[in-house]
C-alpha cells in the first residue's frame, strides 16, 4: 500500500466527517424529546423522586 492511497482515504474520511457531524448535530437538536410531566414532591417518602429538580440536575450532568 502506498502513501498516496493512505492519504486519499484520510482526506475522504475527513470530508465525510466534516459534513456528517454538523448534520448529526442538527438532527439531534431538532428532535423534540417526548417526556411525561414530573411528579409532585412527596415529602413523606425517603427515596429519590422524579421531580423537575431531579430532571434538571440529570439534564445538566449529561455530557
Amino acid at each position: 500500500m502506498t502513501d498516496d492511497t493512505k492519504g486519499t482515504n484520510r482526506r475522504g474520511f475527513l470530508k465525510l466527517a466534516g459534513t456528517a457531524a454538523p448534520a448529526a448535530i442538527v438532527a439531534a437538536a431538532t428532535a423534540a424529546p417526548t417526556t411525561a410531566a414530573a411528579n409532585p414532591v412527596d415529602l413523606s417518602s425517603s427515596v429519590m423522586q422524579d421531580t423537575d429538580h431531579t430532571r434538571a440536575y440529570f439534564a445538566s450532568a449529561r455530557f
